[in-house]
């Protein structure tokens, strides 16, 4: 699994259980090996590339993956059946069924010799949904104990029951906009959100990212990077402000929409989980339980979960929900390329 974020690239290894309908799931191993500078600025640099240079960067972040893969395999002696990879997202623009994961699973599959799933997005666009979330199916069988699925990675998303539907959609960018602003102080990341625990809120800028129109949309929504180069960032540079003001802004920003979104017993996941600056301030703006787990499933969940959209396409059952991505029907997605 490859975010927005940008932060590294996310192996879990994991196995899968079915027992009187239910499912059940151990991460056994899991790692994040962090990107190089020239992978940064190559899976940056490729949004504005030409066909050519977009081509050879699937078919290179293909061979990454596959010889982190197999490093990975030999060096904690492991056996697999499956490899499921989300590829590194290049373009999301549902409005036009329009997305890109760059990442040659053909590639994947030639170089380990086992079976490989991955395009798990384009299915459900052509079927007139948003090709995210994905997650939620995994929130259902796997993490349905809690009252909602709250994930906090580049962009937040949220996931519950209602009415016997699994109802998710994107919430607001969370980490694709802090990790960007800390990159200008020369850091990889906000940590802790200390920086932005000693600035300042412009109270101008919070509400005018509050009003925002994609918090009018109720649901059935999903953002991209695309979404936030066009209004956020802009939106951010108006200001004559110090980074801590603006991740200080942004931060109450956050807090302020999950906390329109969230009830009852809440499991956070994604990165955004350490920032504790982030998470005091939700829980100051909220009467519900959030509930932040062990560090392996705050990590790994999304990685993990993916995994488990591979296995429910093997078993041909359904992996991605309508009522989640808006699409005219739920479907079984993701390609399939054979290993030896």
């Amino acid at each position: 699994m490859s975010g927005t974020s940008l932060d590294g690239l996310d192996i879990a290894y994991c196995h899968y259980q079915i027992q009187n309908n239910k499912w059940s799931y151990t991460i056994i191993k899991a790692e994040t090996l962090p990107y190089s500078e020239s992978w940064v600025e190559k899976l940056v640099s490729a949004e504005s590339s030409s066909s050519y240079e977009l081509a050879r960067a699937d078919k290179e972040f293909g061979e990454f993956l596959a010889a982190s893969v197999i490093d990975f395999i030999a060096r904690h002696s492991l056996e697999v059946d499956i490899i499921c990879s989300h590829g590194q997202t290049i373009f999301h623009r549902p409005e036009i069924n329009l997305t890109t994961q760059i990442g040659d699973i053909n590639v994947l599959a030639a170089k380990t010799g086992i079976l490989t799933i991955g395009d798990f997005r384009r299915l459900d666009l052509a079927l007139g949904g948003q090709g995210a979330p994905l997650v939620p199916i995994g929130d259902r069988h796997l993490f349905g104990h809690y009252a909602q699925c709250l994930n906090l990675g580049g962009f937040s998303n949220i996931s519950f029951e209602r009415d016997n539907e699994r109802i998710a959609y994107d919430v607001c960018p969370v980490n694709i906009v802090l990790n960007a602003l800390a990159r200008r102080e020369g850091m990889p990341y906000d940590k802790d959100g200390e920086m932005a625990r000693s600035g300042e809120i412009n109270k101008d800028l919070l509400s005018r990212l509050n009003d925002l129109d994609f918090y009018k949309i109720k649901q059935k929504k999903s953002l991209g990077k695309e979404w936030v180069l066009e209004n956020v960032m802009p939106l951010l540079d108006e200001y004559d402000l110090k980074t801590s003001s603006l991740l200080a802004t942004f931060s109450e920003h956050i807090a302020d929409q999950l906390a329109k979104n969230i009830s009852g017993e809440v499991l956070v996941t994604g990165g955004g989980a350490y920032n504790k600056f982030l998470i005091s301030r939700l829980r100051a703006k909220t009467s519900s339980q959030v509930h932040i787990p062990e560090k392996t499933i705050i990590d790994y969940k999304e990685a993990m979960i993916f995994g488990f959209l591979g296995v429910l396409r093997l078993r041909n059952e359904v992996n991605a929900l309508a009522s989640v991505t808006g699409a005219s029907r739920d479907s079984c997605t993701g390609l399939i390329a054979l290993g030896q």
